[in-house]
Parts: C-alpha cells; sequence; structure tokens
C-alpha cells in the first residue's frame, strides 16, 4: 500500500501540471493529489501499531523513536529547506534566515514520534477478548485525538486574525536582478475565515516560524484570483488581491494536528488488525515490482519525488542547460504522441516503471536504505 501511494504521488506531481483534474485543488476541493498525503500518515500509524504490538522495553522503544524522529526531519530539511533548487535550475545552497521549517517528511516525522510514544506509553496492560475491552486499552489514545481535533477546529474557527504584512521582492527588469523591496498589506481582523488570505492556519505560521521561513508558492497561486491560467500556475490577473504573492504552508503548525489524528486513525486500524485477528490475504506476485520499491521507499522519494535524480541528471546537458536527457526524453515522448499533455503522462508512466527495476536490482543485491 505504502509503494502504491508513493507511485501515486510521483504521478500526481510529475503529470498534475497537464491535468490539473488529478493536480492539488488551487484552494477549496479535493482531487487525487490530495488524498495522497493523508494516505501516507495513515500507513505511518498502520506500521506503528504493527511494530509496538508487544514492546518488551519501553525506555529503549522511546529512545529508538526518537533517534528516527530527528533523522527525518533533518532529512527533510535538506530535502524541502530549500538547499536543493528543483529541475532546471543547475543551483544549490540556501540562506538560512529564509529556511522553510516544514515539509512532507517533516510532517510525517511528527506523526510518527507523537502516534509511537502514544503506542508505548499509553496503552492498558489487558487482554481484549470483547468490544468493551479494546474500547478500554486504547481509550488515553481515543481522548487524546478528539484533544488534537477539539483544540485544531477551536482555533481554526475561533482565532481572532489581525491585519498582517509581507514583503515582495521585485527584480530590475534591466538587469534581472533582485530590485526593491516592498511591504504589501492583507486585510483581515476577523476569526473563522477558511480562504487563502485569512485563516487561523496561516496566522499560527506567520507569527511563531515567520514569513521567510514558509512555502513561498502555495498552490493558492493558481485560484482564479491569482493565475489567468487556473487552475494552473500563470500570470496575475489585472487587479489581483495583494495575498496573491504571499507565503503559505500546507505542512504548517496548525494543519499538523489533523495530520497527528490521521495517523491515529491508522494506528487503530492496525489494533483492529492485532486484536481481532483479522486475516488479511496476501497475494504477492501481482505486486511484486511495487513490493521491491517499498523496500527502498525513502530513496526513491528522495531521488524521484524530490527530483534529486532529474536535477543530477540535467546538470549533464549539450552546449545548453536546456539540451539535457531529462528534457529529451520528454521532448521524445511528446513529439511521438503529438501532445504534450500525453507525452507527458508516458514520460512520467516510463520514469516509475524505470525505479521499479531499479528497486528491484537493488533488492537482487540486498541494498536497501532506511532510516
Amino acid at each position: 500500500m505504502q509503494t502504491i501511494v508513493e507511485q501515486l504521488m510521483i504521478l500526481v506531481d510529475d503529470a498534475g501540471g497537464a491535468f490539473p483534474c488529478i493536480n492539488h485543488s488551487p484552494w477549496f476541493g479535493i482531487t487525487l493529489a490530495d488524498v495522497v498525503m493523508p494516505f501516507f500518515l495513515f500507513i505511518v500509524g498502520l506500521s506503528v501499531g504493527l511494530v509496538f504490538k508487544n514492546v518488551s522495553n519501553k525506555p529503549a522503544a522511546t529512545q529508538k523513536v526518537g533517534v528516527r524522529f530527528i533523522k527525518l526531519f533533518l532529512l527533510g530539511l535538506l530535502l524541502q529547506g530549500g538547499y536543493f533548487h528543483g529541475l532546471n535550475n543547475l543551483t544549490y545552497g540556501v540562506n538560512v534566515r529564509h529556511i522553510r521549517w516544514l515539509g512532507v517528511l517533516q510532517r510525517i516525522s511528527i506523526g510518527y514520534l507523537v502516534v509511537s510514544l502514544a503506542e508505548i506509553w499509553l496503552v492498558g496492560d489487558m487482554t481484549v477478548d470483547s468490544f468493551m475491552a479494546f474500547v478500554k486499552k486504547y481509550s488515553t489514545q481515543w481522548i487524546l485525538m478528539v484533544l488534537l481535533s477539539l483544540t485544531y477546529v477551536s482555533l481554526l474557527y475561533g482565532l481572532y486574525v489581525p491585519n498582517w504584512e509581507f514583503e515582495i521582492m521585485y527584480k530590475d527588469a534591466a538587469s534581472n536582478l533582485n530590485g526593491t523591496i516592498q511591504a504589501q498589506t492583507v486585510e483581515c481582523g476577523f476569526r473563522g475565515s477558511l480562504g487563502p488570505p485569512c485563516n487561523a492556519a496561516g496566522f499560527i505560521d506567520r507569527l511563531l516560524l515567520g514569513e521567510n521561513h514558509l512555502y513561498q508558492h502555495p498552490v493558492y497561486r493558481r485560484t482564479k484570483e491569482c493565475s489567468v491560467n487556473s487552475p494552473d500556475y500563470g500570470p496575475l490577473p489585472p487587479k489581483s488581491p495583494r495575498w496573491c504573492l504571499a507565503p503559505f504552508d500546507p505542512e504548517g503548525i496548525l494543519s499538523s494536528f489533523m495530520a497527528i489524528v490521521t495517523c491515529f486513525i491508522g494506528l487503530h486500524y492496525a489494533h483492529i488488525i492485532v486484536s481481532f485477528k483479522v486475516d488479511v490475504k496476501d497475494i504477492r506476485w501481482p505486486t511484486l515490482l511495487l513490493q521491491w520499491v517499498g523496500m527502498n521507499a525513502l530513496l526513491v522519494y528522495a531521488l524521484v519525488a524530490c527530483d534529486l535524480f532529474a536535477a543530477a541528471l540535467q546538470g549533464f546537458y549539450w552546449r545548453s542547460p536546456q539540451n539535457n536527457l531529462v528534457n529529451a526524453t520528454e521532448l521524445l515522448f511528446e513529439t511521438l504522441l503529438h501532445s504534450s499533455r500525453w507525452g507527458k503522462l508516458v514520460f512520467v508512466l516510463v520514469e516509475i516503471l524505470f525505479w521499479c527495476i531499479i528497486s528491484a536490482l537493488l533488492h537482487m543485491k540486498g541494498i536497501y536504505w532506511k532510516m
């Protein structure tokens, strides 16, 4: 299941620009891409419930969880903190004053930490022989889930969001270098907004993390208010609102509360499997390639989903940086199919198949990368 979700993530991230129906929703609504992260978090909780179903040494297990949390969080900082600049950009490095503190791996690490500690320390010592015994054994975890959910809803709808400012760096048209900095004011002054400019989640992140440490290319730049090519990215429409260029982090502090709750849902699914001996059929051969990818899921995520492998290939080019193997392969499929959209889709599917084969070769060699 983890591998299927990971391949789905590659599909929607790489082909979502060509097919808006599977790309992330610009703000309100839900698409195929929007269910990927919740499934990842569900799988984290499910794995924790199966790994820690019998904990004999709680301090040692806690230490193991803490070390893995730190490794995952630091890896997330490296991959998504701004150090790597992505495709079509042969530069790297980040100003620590603008490093992005939170991201996908950081969110996963936080969810993993909380549910793991809850599974180690907040489970009743009793045998589950009935439904009521099951509820009693995990009641503390359910209370924690409810408290997290109530805190999230209370802050989201009850927190007052004042007017706020952010800075925009304008480039000099002649030299294409950074020019003047202008402060922009976003007018709010109310509670309960779920829109991009005045929601409580953004306010908390700006207050605690600072606007320089948030995601600088939020998905709401694809809304009709902020893009003439909506639901895709594009130039700003005439008289677009000021907040269109403001930062916003989709993996921010407040939304992490519900991410943890999603991990707990996966955890309790594992409890049902373990406590009631649910028979899960083990049919492996149709998904053997995907299973091999799952054995090196973190490696594939770093190299593919974070574009490290493709960006490295783009570093070898002929005369111009645009003439590289990645762009040439994609252009080949687009030319053969006479369509940029379908060519892009085929390119992504070939990419997924390629990494399935690489994972199979690594599995045959007994090479695995785990935290």
